[in-house]
């Protein structure tokens, strides 16, 4: 089920329950203890509908809030406008389960060891505002990088900071809809969600001998050939994982062959 139609539900789910709380006289009077065993109920639905947990603090919250922020009597302008701000930024976040998540200096500071010594041809998939892109390339002028960000405000951000690098491309675009065959080193900073079709996509188009690194999220049942801890305030990880040599069958035929 799509976590969206889920968090519908387990919104709905937690008004009917407070509605039949009420009606049965076990709630106080007043519309906080309303507001209440509707955030309970729609937690406990969330899990029993085995939402990600991080959705739980969001039902606990969301009823909360709206009431709370209906008595501090905005314009209708001020909802619509951070709406469409939210939307700009977050974009297809409820459908692919991917936030914003910015690199930080010192996570870019351990891609750029990373890197051999050749010019390479880098892609960061899911970019965000190009933070990561903006150090690298800078530091290796001899690479060609290239970034996408789908959603619609990171993105013009991007393009805006990245104008001066002429060595960067700049795409917005879904991260699987680019070939990644050209490219030796691909960067992912993403949610553990899409990572096990990360990996089928690397396996399927990437070339043996290039590199793979996730910052935080691990290919799920696949081990990483390297771990690298970052020192920073977050204590960031990079998982690190090279493309193998693989054999393909050609023509239909029992012979295998090397694609490399």
């Amino acid at each position: 089920m799509p976590p969206a139609l889920k968090a519908l539900l387990a919104q709905i789910a937690g008004w009917l329950l407070a509605l039949a709380a009420a009606r049965t006289g076990l709630l106080p009077a007043g519309l906080w203890p309303l507001v209440a065993s509707q955030a309970l109920g729609a937690a406990i639905a969330a899990a029993v509908l085995r939402s990600a947990r991080w959705w739980i603090p969001i039902h606990l919250a969301f009823t909360p809030l709206a009431v709370s922020a209906r008595g501090l009597d905005l314009a209708p302008g001020w909802y619509l406008g951070a709406f469409l701000g939210l939307l700009l930024i977050y974009w297809s976040s409820f459908r692919t389960q991917v936030p914003l998540y910015l690199s930080n200096r010192r996570t870019a500071e351990a891609i750029a060891r990373l890197l051999p010594q050749r010019p390479v041809r880098f892609l960061d998939i899911g970019a965000g505002t190009g933070s990561l892109l903006r150090h690298l390339a800078r530091q290796r002028p001899d690479c060609s990088f290239c970034g996408v960000e789908l959603a619609p405000g990171p993105w013009l951000v991007g393009k805006i900071l990245l104008g001066g690098l002429p060595q960067v491309a700049w795409q917005r675009t879904d991260l699987f809809s680019l070939r990644w065959s050209d490219y030796d080193f691909v960067y992912a900073f993403l949610s553990p969600v899409p990572m096990a079709a990360v990996w089928q996509k690397a396996q399927a188009e990437m070339r043996p001998g290039s590199l793979l690194v996730s910052n935080s999220f691990p290919v799920p049942d696949h081990e990483a050939q390297r771990l690298v801890d970052v020192d920073d305030r977050r204590t960031t990880r990079l998982f690190v994982y090279r493309i193998a040599q693989r054999d393909v069958e050609i023509d239909g035929s029992n012979r295998l062959y090397s694609n490399s």
